[in-house]
């Protein structure tokens, strides 16, 4: 299989494209990598701090139905306290 010449220059654009995004995606990462050593460094608990991030990207809705099914299961099982229960009869 042959390519034409605009389907080379095609591809070598998209080729160089996808490596500087690699490039920047690995330097995202390392600079990712810091913030959270400095943040434990600084006495924060870095796993509390990734659900923390991951909480914030949800939908404000679909965060408070997944915490009130997460606190009916935890009374259930007997592991939330009775504010607990509260919180879900307001949910």
């Amino acid at each position: 299989m042959s390519l034409h010449s605009s389907a080379k220059d095609q591809l070598h654009t998209i080729v160089a494209r996808i490596e500087r995004l690699e490039e920047e995606k690995a330097a995202l990462a390392a600079d990712l990598k810091e913030v959270y050593a400095e943040a434990k460094a600084n006495g924060f608990d870095t796993k509390a701090l990734k659900s923390v991030i991951r909480i914030r990207k949800q939908d404000e809705e679909k965060r408070k139905e997944e915490e009130a099914v997460l606190t009916t299961y935890l009374h259930a099982l007997g592991m939330a306290d009775d504010g607990a229960e509260d919180e879900v009869a307001a949910a």
